[in-house]
């Protein structure tokens, strides 16, 4: 690979004269990062595992991606101002360790996506060529994916590019599909709608979906202008870019949901559907991959490398430890791969149920911090302060607004590991991540107005 094309800059901040890209790139880079297998399977959670009817699911789908997608793109346009990775700005909200105990478990999600991602793509991977082990197609994918991941910056924005339009191609064969092949009836009887509670499950999914990108959405935006046009155009390219981007193929999933038979999955139903049509849609899904896995690895060591930064803070983490964590952080991603591809269904479900009641606390500190606290004012080198600056070891306010979060949406929180006592109540409704940020916003905007968050 042309040393030219492997991006120098790491977690430091970059210098105004290195401010290059677009919001263009913005968009491509999340509508065609969402356009991948594991999308449809989250639209397909909507008709299979909360049994939602067309409608109702639609709403769902519709809904969960413009509210939790507004959370998101909010990040987006801290990027521009800031110049720094996501993670690297939660030591103004958190600390220098503070931020770095929330990174850790943010690694893990990244790590938990990447996985996610190589399973699915190995199963599309093996529906067109059955002859070859499920081990065989993860390996080959997570090699393919691996290239962008390296590279860095620029190399994932192409990835964007070439993925949005294969994305599409997909999609637009998936659509032809639906309009032109009548569907049957599923094997067995549609089980009946849970109804609001139904709805709420699906909606929090898909809320989450788009809330789980909010602690990498910077890092992809810190390359824009510092100015108040490029802060703007970062909130709106990475929100249009999501949400369209996630709601298309997840309707593709609410639909293939609502055709599956007992015991067969997602991905297996959609190539029943497209008949000979799977060859140019898995093959563009599976080209398409590249961008999605690469942007979780890339997100994931950038943020390895914050919490190695501030237990060695006097040494510099150029592009050769990038390299070499990446290639780390990929090789867990792939054991995972290997060691989770069966129930992968449920084991996807459960890992979202917990990845919400991590991400919803740290999401509303930042946020309110950002905007209302300090209005998008920071000392970017504080941050790299082997005592934090200004902002110290651990901001004990927002830190235990953290645990606090947790704690008060245990009793709400709903699913197979463990479902708590108000949940119960409601039927199996799990509404913890509404009710983390109706905790957490208003208590931490309420510290810090008192002065007591430093």
């Amino acid at each position: 690979m042309p040393a030219e094309l492997i991006e120098t800059g790491t977690i430091y901040p970059i210098a105004r004269n290195r401010r290059h890209g677009s919001a263009r790139d913005l968009f491509t880079i999340w509508f065609g990062g969402n356009l991948m297998i594991l999308t449809v399977m989250t639209g397909a959670l909507t008709s299979t595992v909360f049994h939602l009817s067309a409608a109702i699911a639609l709403l769902a789908v519709v809904t969960g991606n413009i509210a939790g997608g507004l959370l998101m793109a909010l990040h987006a346009a801290q990027g521009p101002v800031l110049g720094v990775p996501q993670m690297v700005q939660a030591r103004g909200q958190f600390g220098l360790w503070g931020a770095a105990f929330i990174t850790v478990l943010v690694v893990l999600m990244y790590v938990g996506f990447t996985a996610s991602n190589l399973v699915l793509g190995g199963s599309t991977l093996n529906l067109l060529f059955p002859s070859w082990a499920r081990a065989v197609a993860v390996v080959l994918i997570a090699l393919f994916c691996l290239v962008p991941a390296i590279a860095g910056y620029r190399m994932l924005h192409l990835a964007g590019k070439v993925g949005t339009v294969l994305g599409a191609v997909a999609l637009a064969l998936c659509g032809l599909s639906f309009l032109l092949i009548p569907s049957g009836p599923p094997a067995v009887p549609p089980a009946p709608s849970g109804g609001f509670v139904s709805f709420l499950g699906a909606f929090s999914i898909v809320a989450l979906w788009q809330i789980a990108f909010a602690p990498y959405v910077s890092d992809y935006s810190r390359y824009l202008p510092d100015t108040a046009h490029g802060a703007r155009s970062a909130f709106l390219a990475t929100y249009a870019g999501s949400c369209l981007g996630a709601a298309l193929p997840m309707l593709v999933g609410l639909g293939i949901g609502l055709e599956m038979t007992a015991g067969s999955s997602p991905v297996a139903a959609l190539a029943l559907r497209l008949d000979w049509l799977k060859w140019p849609v898995f093959g563009a899904f599976t080209l398409g991959i590249a961008g999605p896995v690469a942007m979780n690895v890339y997100c994931g060591t950038l943020s390895l490398l914050s919490v190695l930064q501030t237990i060695v803070p006097r040494r510099h983490f150029g592009a050769s430890w990038r390299i070499a964590v990446t290639l780390t952080l990929y090789g867990l991603a792939v054991w995972a791969a290997l060691f989770m591809a069966d129930g992968f269904l449920q084991s996807y479900l459960e890992f979202m149920d917990l990845l919400m009641a991590i991400m919803v606390p740290w999401t509303a500190i930042n946020l309110v911090d950002y905007y209302l606290i300090h209005h998008g004012v920071y000392d970017v080198d504080a941050f790299f302060r082997p005592d934090g600056g200004r902002y110290g070891l651990v901001n004990k306010a927002a830190m235990g607004c953290f645990f606090l979060s947790l704690l008060v949406q245990f009793p709400f929180l709903s699913g197979n590991l463990y479902t708590g006592p108000i949940a119960r109540i409601l039927h199996g409704a799990d509404i913890s991540w509404i009710v983390g940020l109706l905790v957490t916003a208003p208590l931490y905007w309420l510290l810090a107005r008192r002065g007591h968050a430093r």
